[in-house]
């Protein structure tokens, strides 16, 4: 763990991968540091912003440097369920490619947790790990120049909902109808860090 002043007013905390990054976000969050104003996670990096006026940056260097990551816990009962009609244009190909069919695609999809690690992308986007890796698969070649606000899609080891139109390069298995970014909701963001997700089957996975 490598720990380095971001600015005036935070601690960039680099690591060997997400898997700590998920473990140490939850520690801090447990800890809950004086002065310790929001957390940015990403793939292999954590920013601890403080509020310089109730702490300083030695400070939580110092506990940092105390915390050991702590361990998930999936299958919350609290999790968020996100229903999905399972019709997306990469449906097929993803069954393909994992060989598991799609409706297997489906069933390991909805089956297993899913933990929000980090946001990015777009607002409201979130990159989401499961338990297991059935599903991972790469970005398409060829990124979409439009993808539609709710699709559901597949890169790597992440699932994500995507939360406005853009262009996009995620293999689509179905969609959903549920805003991930609402500008009246409080927080606008659905999907937060360390939130674990449930993805439901309300509609048309193709028969096999």
């Amino acid at each position: 763990m490598r720990l380095l002043p971001f600015g005036d007013a935070g601690v960039l905390v680099e690591v060997a991968d997400l898997d700590m990054v998920l473990g140490l976000h939850a520690a801090v969050e447990a800890a809950r540091l004086e002065g310790v104003v929001d957390l940015v996670a990403a793939a292999r990096t954590l920013l601890v912003r403080i509020d310089p006026e109730r702490t300083t940056i030695a400070t939580v260097m110092g506990t940092l440097r105390t915390l050991r990551p702590l361990p998930s816990a999936p299958g919350r009962a609290d999790a968020v369920e996100v229903p999905v009609v399972y019709d997306g244009d990469d449906l097929a190909a993803v069954g393909d490619a994992t060989g598991l069919g799609i409706r297997g695609v489906v069933e390991a999809h909805t089956t297993q947790t899913w933990t929000v690690a980090f946001a990015g992308f777009a607002p409201g986007f979130g990159y989401l790990v499961g338990e297991d890796d059935r599903l991972q698969v790469p970005r398409r070649t060829d990124p979409r120049t439009r993808v539609p606000a709710g699709a559901v899609g597949l890169a790597d080891r992440f699932t994500g909902v995507y939360p406005r139109a853009s262009p996009g390069g995620w293999q689509l298995i179905g969609r959903t109808e549920v805003s991930v970014w609402d500008h009246d909701r409080d927080p606008p963001a659905l999907f937060r860090p360390g939130m674990q997700v449930r993805f439901v089957a309300v509609g048309a996975a193709v028969a096999e």
